[in-house]
């Protein structure tokens, strides 16, 4: 296990509960200290870490740290499989995957999709892609963690599936905070808003189904709420009212002006995936 950060150390901590042999390595001293009393085997140097067992889980901090850390052992991972939890972009992912190829090794890449309060329970769920055979011969491990997802051969999609519900997560988190600062504005809290806004906005993601057959048609003409209807200008207004950064939502304004501008006012409000998809 390389990397016992606030996730890695949870992750090697659960493999550990489940009776299975880990030695444990961070650029960093301390971290394993716990981990060591518990029954882990601490490595002198990533070296050593990989030499140890057949498989290889990397739960770094970025991309680049994935490649300081293992290319000066890249010979070492010959004939063992790199499982690398570490957050990256989906061509990072490819890359990371290519680069292992070259020296031998299976690769899998693995999307957490949990906070490390969730590792080892019911509502934890990790995606995987890349190689077929070292997901179907490490669910031994893999599923001490959580619910384990095979996406399929291409390395990449199992971060793009992750990053892809970040952007719409951060997107919503950011709206929420917009909407706290507006009312915030009037001495309404935060508390008093969420507490409005929480049930709301989950009962405004059940039109997700419908907007997804929308666009997987490409027929935009069967109107919920049509774009022109759709206009945010008075919430661009209201926000600057209130002294507040109209930013959120005068993203969300432009996607849709853009469409109208381009002569599809009455076509419906979903059509503003068109200003967003890669072309």
């Amino acid at each position: 296990m390389l990397g016992l950060g606030a996730m890695g150390g949870v992750l090697a901590g659960a493999l550990l509960d489940a009776g299975r042999d880990v030695t444990v390595w961070n650029r960093s001293a301390g971290r394993d200290e716990a981990l060591v009393a518990r029954g882990a085997r601490r490595a002198a140097g990533v070296r050593e870490a990989v030499l140890a067992a057949p498989t290889v889980v990397a739960c770094l901090y970025d991309h680049a740290s994935v490649h300081e850390t293992l290319d000066p052992v890249a010979g070492d991972l010959r004939g063992r499989t790199l499982v690398n939890l570490t957050t990256t972009t989906p061509n990072e992912s490819r890359q990371v995957a290519a680069w292992a190829s070259q020296h031998g090794a299976e690769f899998l890449d693995g999307a957490i999709m949990a906070t490390p309060d969730m590792i080892g329970t019911p509502g934890g769920s990790i995606l995987y892609s890349g190689s077929r055979d070292a997901f179907d011969h490490g669910r031994g491990i893999l599923d001490v963690w959580a619910t384990s997802t095979f996406e399929g051969t291409d390395p990449g999609r199992a971060s793009l599936l992750d990053l892809a519900m970040l952007s719409g997560m951060y997107t919503m988190f950011a709206g929420f905070l917009h909407g706290a600062a507006m009312v915030g504005a009037d001495g309404v809290s935060a508390r008093d808003f969420a507490a409005r806004a929480a049930p709301f906005l989950a009962a405004m993601t059940q039109a997700f189904a419908a907007d997804a057959e929308t666009v997987d048609g490409g027929d935009y003409t069967t109107v919920s709420q049509s774009l022109e209807w759709s206009d945010l200008g008075h919430l661009v207004r209201a926000s600057e009212e209130q002294g507040v950064d109209p930013g959120p939502i005068a993203a969300v304004e432009a996607l849709r002006r853009r469409q109208v501008d381009a002569g599809h006012g009455q076509d419906d409000f979903a059509r503003i995936y068109e200003s967003l998809r890669r072309r």
